[in-house]
């Protein structure tokens, strides 16, 4: 049997603003081919298929057309909540859904009843853990558990116990979570509880593959514990992340082997550094003109209207920071450096840490003059 894993697909975020929706089904649509070219038999999606709770029309119309392409090109779907998710929303008519080949395993309750599949080889059952927050799933599973780690040890525990009665059955677990070892990003919303938000990968320990969703950045913890990464970059912390799915293959003994697919990226994310003139000059810039671009301008005086300007030549440009060449990089605490100054003193270190430089004699008089005003006002 073969499985493709693939998770965190946001659908309905935006970056910096910008609407991603356009990028995100061309990427997740493209999944189709990938269903027809590896005759893939389930896509398993582990959490977070939408960004919001409440997703907006546009956000659940892409996603149905993204789930009928994979559905039309031969897979059976399986899908499980994650923390950006209402897994009750994500849950309405399941039970309708399932006869087409959608499967969704949104009920706490329920997460040790899998999803029952087969091959020549006999039967595969896929258990779908949805985000435990672990208030919500302790008294969902009646358990004194503590945290992540607890919940989810008590989630294992009945899959694996319901797994004993089904002798000679293969095992796939979708879950939701922050194992330990997994290197998060920026993009990726905390799921801490209580100062603890990671499990260990022992957990998971006794079934032949686990489909991780949450972190967005694809990696391998074990041959059988992996993290399938989003489709798409949600941050610049991800520029350096090759975007991708896995495609597990399941043979008469458990798993036989997994393989990478990379994904299409409809728009690079680069970074820049300088002074403005000279990002709007230089050359060598050419190649991340069409790119999305976070810069960091060092100009000593900070530049008037700097996004506008940079995106007349890099129209995705969207996100623009100022730190000054030879500026002060430590934190400044209002307190500390106001303490035994004049008004005078402290308005001139303003002036100098806003624009770089310190005022000029007719600064320093207009500024006087100002001060003056406004004591005599005070005293009036």
């Amino acid at each position: 049997m073969k499985i493709l894993h693939t998770s965190d697909w946001h659908v309905g975020r935006t970056f910096h603003g910008r609407d991603l929706l356009p990028e995100q089904e061309s990427v997740l649509g493209g999944l189709a081919d990938t269903v027809s070219d590896e005759r893939i038999d389930v896509v398993v999606v582990a959490g977070d298929l939408f960004d919001r709770a409440v997703p907006n029309a546009e956000a659940v119309a892409v996603c149905s057309r993204v789930l009928r392409r994979v559905r039309e090109a031969g897979a059976q779907i399986v899908i499980t909540p994650g923390n950006h998710d209402s897994a009750a929303r994500l849950g309405f008519l399941g039970a309708f859904t399932e006869a087409g080949g959608l499967h969704l395993r949104t009920r706490i309750a329920e997460l040790h009843e899998p999803v029952l599949f087969a091959d020549d080889h006999g039967p595969v059952a896929v258990y779908g853990i949805p985000f435990l927050e672990p208030e919500t799933a302790r008294q969902a599973l009646g358990v004194d558990a503590k945290g992540h780690g607890g919940v989810l040890t008590e989630a294992m525990r009945r899959i694996k116990e319901d797994l004993t009665a089904r002798p000679g059955t293969r095992s796939v677990v979708l879950a939701h979570a922050f194992v330990t070892g997994g290197e998060p990003c920026e993009s990726e919303r905390t799921i801490a509880v209580g100062g603890v938000q990671d499990v260990s990968g022992a957990v998971f320990a006794g079934v032949d593959y686990v489909a991780l969703g949450h972190l967005h950045g694809q990696q391998t913890l074990a041959d059988h514990l992996r993290y399938s990464g989003s489709p798409v970059a949600y941050s610049f912390s991800e520029a350096r992340h090759h975007k991708s799915v896995w495609l597990v293959d399941l043979d008469a003994s458990g798993l036989a082997g997994v393989e990478q697919r990379s994904l299409p990226v409809p728009r690079a994310l680069s970074t820049l550094n300088g002074a403005l003139d000279d990002l709007l000059l230089d050359p060598d810039h050419e190649p991340v003109e069409d790119h999305f671009l976070s810069v960091t301008l060092t100009d000593r005086v900070r530049p008037l209207d700097a996004l506008r300007r940079l995106q007349k030549r890099f129209p995705h440009a969207v996100h623009v920071e100022w730190r000054p060449e030879g500026g002060r990089t430590g934190e400044l605490r209002f307190a500390e450096r106001v303490r035994g100054r004049t008004d005078e003193q402290i308005a001139c270190c303003f002036i100098e840490d806003v624009r770089g430089d310190v005022p000029g004699p007719r600064e320093l008089d207009l500024l006087r003059e100002a001060f003056a005003a406004a004591a005599r006002e005070g005293e009036s």
